[in-house]
């Protein structure tokens, strides 16, 4: 528990707050917590009354974050984090399992389950815990010693943390199937000018939108922001499926598109994010050098940091 203005403020109640912000719909997020919407809408008033200010906004089709809420989502994630990992560190000490700690940006990536896959078939007793962190947080825990290895762009990397490019990722948009763009087998970056362009929270993901806003101005604009934020790319694409915005994604990302929804590859010019993984400088431990040996041999075997075709489009 933690306190709250009035009494006590439970785990859970943070959980299903986190899994509302993600989902801004109370019957997928009642159904991802596995309880009935009636128990979900119960919880999440207690715990504003504990708090004393409104985290939501409420309609019979709509659900958004207020000022309050959205602050409060960024400590309430961290919060969750903290204790995922009390619980898995006490685990672990009562065990003979080796782990390892890996920060991913998000789960909708493909990079990162696949490099993980190879090092769990490596070493299959390994035991690999995933945490979801924006890549600042990642440097953080990784020079805390909290992460093992953490994947992300890595310009913006303190001088405590080693990095190796391991992928330049085609970078792409995601539209609505009955947008106009979405009969183009590619998008203009130009045509990107006219859009309202979601980034991500400043915060999780400044390397990302840097580089998002850096191309826009290569071509002569500065993008139109879609003044509202999410917390998954799933929450993203719904956005996009009712034609509230578009948004930039590498292709990595584009399998995780949901249906109503097209990723189209952006050119004039092309642009290629690049994924890095990263460690503490200095960490020569078998199972990072795994990954190190891991994420190489894909990179090789994939073609990732080859100057291919672009992909497909995605769904």
């Amino acid at each position: 528990m933690v306190n709250g203005g009035t009494g006590q403020i439970e785990l859970r109640q943070l959980r299903y707050f986190v899994t509302l912000a993600e989902e801004l719909h109370f019957g997928r997020a009642a159904e991802r917590e596995h309880i009935v919407q009636s128990a979900l809408s119960q919880q999440l008033q207690r715990l504003e009354r504990e708090l004393g200010v409104r985290l939501l906004e409420r309609s019979t089709h709509h659900v958004q974050l207020t000022r309050a809420g959205a602050a409060f989502l960024l400590e309430a994630r961290r919060l969750l984090a903290q204790a995922e990992r009390a619980v898995a560190a006490a685990r672990h000490a009562g065990s003979a399992a080796a782990a390892l700690w890996v920060g991913i940006v998000d789960a909708s990536y493909d990079s990162m389950p696949q490099i993980l896959q190879q090092v769990q078939q490596r070493y299959p007793s390994l035991e690999i815990h995933q945490v979801e962190a924006g890549v600042p947080e990642q440097f953080k825990l990784l020079v805390e010693g909290r992460l093992d290895v953490g994947f992300g762009r890595a310009s913006l990397a303190p001088s405590e943390i080693a990095s190796e490019l391991f992928r330049l990722d085609p970078l792409g948009v995601l539209i609505a199937d009955d947008h106009p763009l979405a009969s183009l087998d590619t998008v203009p970056v130009a045509a990107l000018a006219a859009e309202p362009l979601l980034l991500e929270e400043d915060e999780r993901a400044p390397e990302f939108n840097q580089f998002v806003v850096e191309l826009c101005r290569s071509v002569g604009f500065t993008p139109t922001l879609y003044r509202g934020t999410v917390q998954s790319m799933q929450a993203a694409a719904e956005l996009v499926v009712h034609g509230r915005c578009v948004v930039s994604v590498p292709s990595s990302c584009a399998q995780a598109a949901l249906p109503g929804v097209a990723w189209k590859p952006l050119v004039e010019p092309v642009s290629r994010y690049p994924w890095s993984l990263l460690w503490r400088a200095g960490d020569q431990s078998e199972h990072v050098e795994a990954v190190r040996a891991c994420t190489a041999d894909l990179a090789q075997e994939l073609g990732w940091l080859l100057p291919t075709a672009l992909p497909p489009n995605g769904p």
